[in-house]
């Protein structure tokens, strides 16, 4: 039996997953004595990226791997095959998830010192749940405050490789053409299931549900709720630079 091409065999590999593949994990699907290097992987990917310029699927890299996913622009159709309408995101919750994301490890209770409001139990159990934060330690002081920071699975549902590609949250002030288009939350609304928002009092959606919207037009729904949001924090990076906090391991 003739073997297919290389990227044809990701492209099915990728398909039939569901979910990010690391380069790894795919030359663990040939036999040890003609498994390709990570090079021949990473141009076989190269070339499957290319393939699907144009269609409605793209190969996108994201911190677990790489998946296919549905491009954006046809999620008015194809978000039709789900009945239910996605839930708007809470002010609350984008306000946490923002901090939490930005100045991580952080302790619950100084989330709540820069909002100025306490933050709800159902808020952080809904972001620990959907598995986009987890406890990464616990603050030496008085009560020994949990740390809460981002995880894998946070950088693969936006669509980002590492903390450092979140956007700057000065960006957040400049005119953007998200803000100059259609309503955004009549946007949010049209986006795939996989996209949907969930507020602080709704569950979180099924774990098998697969990831991929934009971080960016999370900040900016929370700039159009939100416009005092702190923003001159000391420890942020410049833009363009590093984050000074390690990426959290995956569980």
């Amino acid at each position: 039996m003739t073997q297919p091409a290389l990227e044809r065999i990701l492209e099915a590999a990728l398909q039939a997953a569901g979910k990010p593949l690391s380069l790894e994990r795919l030359r663990e699907l040939f036999d040890e004595d003609q498994a390709p290097s990570l090079e021949q992987l990473r141009a076989a990917l190269a070339r499957l990226a290319q393939d699907c310029a144009g269609r409605s699927v793209e190969l996108q890299e994201v911190a677990s791997g790489w998946r296919l996913q549905v491009r954006n622009a046809y999620a008015p159709w194809v978000g039709r095959l789900w009945e239910e309408r996605p839930q708007r995101y809470s002010r609350a919750l984008l306000e946490t998830l923002a901090l939490i994301a930005y100045r991580q490890p952080i302790t619950r209770g100084e989330i709540e010192e820069v909002r100025g409001v306490a933050v709800s139990s159902q808020i952080m159990r809904t972001l620990v749940d959907r598995e986009w934060v987890r406890i990464v330690g616990h603050r030496e002081v008085p009560g020994r405050p949990a740390m809460y920071a981002t995880t894998r699975q946070f950088l693969d549902y936006f669509n980002l490789r590492s903390l450092a590609e979140l956007p700057p949250l000065a960006a957040l002030r400049e005119p953007s053409e998200v803000l100059e288009g259609p309503a955004l939350q009549e946007q949010l609304e049209r986006e795939l299931p996989n996209q949907e928002a969930s507020s602080a009092e709704e569950s979180a959606p099924p774990a098998d549900a697969p990831a991929g919207r934009d971080f960016h037009a999370l900040l900016e729904e929370l700039n159009a709720m939100e416009t005092n949001i702190k923003t001159d924090f000391d420890d942020l990076p410049l833009p363009g630079s590093e984050p000074d906090q390690p990426q959290p391991e995956d569980d």
